[in-house]
């Protein structure tokens, strides 16, 4: 049985890679940016979060996956190899993830969001997408994206065909919202603020930990409760680090 280091203490977090988007070669320097984070972080991490759409599109087929990220696998079935958890989320870009990742990579997977406590500290975690008022039609599409029928339906189509359908609404869909991202609605708009103040009428968490929204936010939300939103790494390279005592959100800078 591998032991991990006493000293790895910290427990990172980050969301929204998008790798495949918008282009190959951003694409990939994006990913190389991504390894190294990794890389300096793997030594003192005593688990690592990564919280949905680390692929702009992802749907495994009985023996095929979309081709690329290769790195950025080989990275995380290196630390995981090495005995620190991976915990892996699915996106609302990458949510026809089955087996693959867990069995090949080893990391754990979640399909829901998950609580958990480290040093008596209460953290919530999820992608984000779907929570909270609103956005009616997302969550509509959502339930048929995750029903089984359509998904052996769509495994029917030739890859060359479904992941270029993917891709081209993929991008017109980042067109459509280009911009948006980067504006904070107010408090009354913003649905995860909405969802945590509501989810604190029921049970204390001192920490949300969201993907999906883009812009890194650290929001108080309640009495000794905190909203962080962890960006994304196209335009922010953001990421949030818990050091056991406090948490924080950071940027990485190579």
């Amino acid at each position: 049985m591998i032991k991990l280091n006493a000293d790895k203490k910290h427990i990172y977090f980050a969301s929204d890679f998008h790798l495949g988007a918008p282009n190959y070669k951003e694409s990939r320097d994006r990913e190389h940016r991504i390894v190294r984070w990794l890389d300096r972080v793997k030594s003192t991490a005593k688990e690592i979060y990564l919280v949905g759409d680390l692929f702009d599109f992802w749907f495994e087929y009985k023996k095929a996956i979309p081709k690329g990220f290769v790195r950025l696998q080989g990275k995380i079935a290196e630390i995981c190899d090495s005995g620190i958890p991976v915990h892996v989320f699915i996106g609302n870009h990458d949510m026809w993830m089955f087996d693959y990742l867990p069995k090949e990579l080893g990391v754990t997977m979640h399909r829901e969001p998950i609580s958990k406590s480290f040093n008596g500290k209460k953290f919530f975690i999820g992608h984000g997408d779907g929570l909270g008022p609103g956005d009616h039609g997302y969550k509509f599409i959502k339930k048929v994206f995750a029903n089984r029928m359509c998904q052996w339906l769509f495994a029917r189509i030739h890859p060359n065909v479904g992941i270029g359908m993917a891709d081209y609404w993929s991008g017109r869909s980042r067109k459509a919202n280009r911009g948006e991202d980067e504006k904070y609605l107010g408090d009354d708009k913003e649905f995860l603020v909405q969802y945590c103040k509501d989810y604190l009428t029921k049970e204390h968490i001192d920490y949300f930990i969201f993907g999906h929204r883009h812009l890194p936010l650290d929001l108080t939300v309640g009495k000794n409760s905190q909203y962080i939103n962890l960006g994304e790494w196209i335009n922010y390279n953001t990421y949030g680090v818990w050091d056991g005592v406090e948490m924080k959100l950071e940027e990485f800078k190579d």
